[in-house]
């Protein structure tokens, strides 16, 4: 038996973000005596030493924002020049990608691999058209085109979707299959009284996930139903600014922020719904996650349609219609309908993570030749 292929994936950092996470069950659950993981990162991540654990290194050049355009690009040179024994090179950072993958390709790097995990860009309108410029060397550099979803290939490679794999957001179905013992148990250890009505939300404090809208929207049902509360799961940048507008809103103790969690399959047990309101997503674990925890799930028309496993829990609502968002949650609120155990459905609709971890691992070996 050979060594491993080894597959260098670069990200901004492994922390506990949507793609992270993806990243992170595949490689748990991959073969690794066929195909060991490598990744190339700016930042320390919570996941760095279970990744050097399971034999993977943990490779960093500084980030473009520390050091600026040209010397992010030299770091990615020297990166590539010195590491260009790789075959594989799978890269995770949207439109940044085109710049990481043009510095591979130089260094001779024979695979390429593009993966949309989103459908926008963050930032102000010169990070826009910054990342807009780099999005331009995807396709010029890409081998291989991946993405979560069908809007978020349209999205990164318009109008080469048609060529692209969708690669499912795996999860561990089981794992988050519904539990009346833990649903108590985490209940408990939060401090939730058992008749309280509770709105969860997964996902980091930025822009895109549209804090402001979900806290503005519980302050009016918090009016209509004292005995709601809000549990937001996560940090990032905007933490603060949400914090600061709970506290104008006198909501205290109605809203509490739980910070980043490594047991969201047991913390999904205590919630009511799963509120979702992002401006734009490619194709949310979250909602995976959620939806194979049997939770009724009131999300944004922002995200794509493709997230609705058939479970009967997902409600698209516009956001521009607050309304709509107060008279669905009034509806499950007063619906006494027991939690269903829809862990199965999600594994039949090809979201279980040993049949993505078996494609993807199925996936490097042919490309490899």
């Amino acid at each position: 038996m050979g060594s491993p292929l080894r597959i260098l994936h670069v990200v901004v950092n492994m922390n506990r973000g949507g793609a992270e996470t993806l990243i992170m069950n595949l490689y748990r659950s991959i073969d690794r005596t066929k195909v060991q993981f490598d990744f190339l990162t700016c930042k320390e991540g919570v996941f760095d030493s279970e990744i050097i654990q399971m034999g993977g290194k943990v490779h960093r050049i500084p980030y473009i924002t520390d050091v600026g355009h040209f010397k992010y690009i030299k770091e990615l040179n020297n990166f590539f020049s010195l590491n260009n024994d790789y075959k594989i090179v799978h890269s995770h950072m949207d439109k940044m990608t085109g710049f990481v993958l043009h510095e591979a390709k130089k260094a001779g790097i024979p695979i390429r691999i593009s993966h949309s995990h989103n459908t926008s860009s963050e930032g102000g309108t010169a990070s826009r058209i910054y990342k807009w410029v780099a999005g331009n060397f995807i396709l010029p550099n890409a081998t291989n085109l991946i993405a979560c979803s069908t809007i978020a290939a349209e999205w990164l490679f318009k109008g080469h979707s048609p060529k692209t794999k969708i690669l499912k957001n795996g999860i561990e179905c089981s794992q988050f299959a519904f539990s009346e013992t833990v649903r108590k148990e985490v209940r408990e250890e939060l401090g939730i009284e058992e008749n309280a009505f509770v709105l969860g939300h997964v996902g980091r404090f930025n822009h895109q996930k549209n804090h402001t809208f979900l806290v503005d929207l519980f302050a009016k049902f918090n009016n209509i139903n004292r005995k709601s509360l809000l549990l937001l799961v996560g940090d990032g940048s905007l933490r603060s600014d949400i914090e600061k507008q709970v506290e104008e809103l006198t909501l205290d103790n109605q809203v509490r922020f739980v910070g980043i969690r490594n047991d969201i399959n047991r913390i999904l047990q205590a919630f009511d719904v799963f509120v979702f309101p992002s401006l734009h997503e490619g194709l949310p674990v979250s909602l995976i996650e959620a939806q194979a925890s049997g939770l009724p799930c009131a999300i944004s028309t922002n995200i794509s349609k493709e997230v609705d496993l058939g479970s009967n829990l997902v409600e698209f609502l516009s956001l521009t219609e607050q309304d709509l968002w107060i008279q669905k949650l009034i509806q499950i609120a007063s619906s006494k309908s027991s939690r269903k155990i829809v862990s199965d459905i999600v594994a039949e609709q090809g979201y279980d993570i040993r049949e993505t971890a078996c494609n993807i691992e199925d996936f490097y070996l042919s490309i490899s030749g």
